[in-house]
């Protein structure tokens, strides 16, 4: 489906589902999904004819797509509980379209002409197609400190963006983490879909679980259109 074709109303999933054993940054934990309860050992503890189920998973914070919190990388930044859902929520957004850049780097002249205040900014480069492969751990393209200070100066809320990780993970400032957090606008990485939404004219919500003291965590990202 193009992205103008999609219809008003529509709600569009941005995000991946959580599986046993995935792999979403390699060199990290793949999450554990399991019983905790089984159905069949439940029948024991209700009437009979009732069953249920309780899952357990256990998994690191960065799995799948999730969203940053200022607290990922400043010690006295807002964690997810402390997160407004102002901030996350029934946001309006933007869509900016990186396939046809030369090279990895994405500068802020992919911004130019982009009204982005007050506005969720979601990058479509593409890499989301190599998800599940290893090509979706080479060569991912990623934002450049300028067009960082670009989205925060110009008063981007949110960004979001589909490839392992916003920033060049060849630098270890992380300058991309290091500009948007520090001025309390959450990132959200490894999303997906992002060829199935229009360019603007929707609504943008990425909500965590209210952890305290947590600064990542998994998120159902997904666009409401207009």
């Amino acid at each position: 489906m193009a992205a103008n074709e999609a219809g008003a109303g529509r709600l569009i999933d941005l995000s991946h589902a959580v599986e046993h054993g995935m792999v979403t940054l390699k060199g990290y934990p793949a999450p554990i999904i399991c019983d905790y309860l089984s159905r069949e050992a439940s029948r024991a503890v209700y009437a009979p004819g009732t069953e249920f189920h309780i899952g357990r998973i256990d998994m690191i914070a960065n799995t799948g797509t999730y969203v940053d919190s200022p607290f990922h990388r400043y010690e006295h930044g807002k964690d997810l509980s402390e997160l407004p859902l102002e901030s996350l929520a029934n946001l309006d957004a933007v869509v900016v379209r990186t396939m046809e850049r030369a090279g990895r780097a994405i500068d802020r002249d992919a911004f130019d002409g982009i009204d982005v205040h007050g506005r969720a900014v979601l990058v479509h480069t593409g890499h989301a197609a190599h998800w599940g492969t290893d090509a979706y751990f080479e060569a991912h393209p990623f934002l450049t400190r300028a067009a960082a200070e670009h989205l925060r100066d110009s008063g981007a809320v949110f960004v979001g963006i589909d490839t392992l990780n916003i920033d060049d993970t060849e630098d270890a400032e992380r300058p991309v983490h290091s500009t948007l957090l520090r001025a309390d606008i959450p990132i959200c990485e490894h999303m997906r879909g992002l060829e199935g939404v229009p360019d603007g004219g929707f609504r943008f919500f990425a909500v965590p679980v209210k952890v305290k003291a947590f600064g990542t965590f998994p998120v159902r990202a997904f666009a409401l259109l207009d």
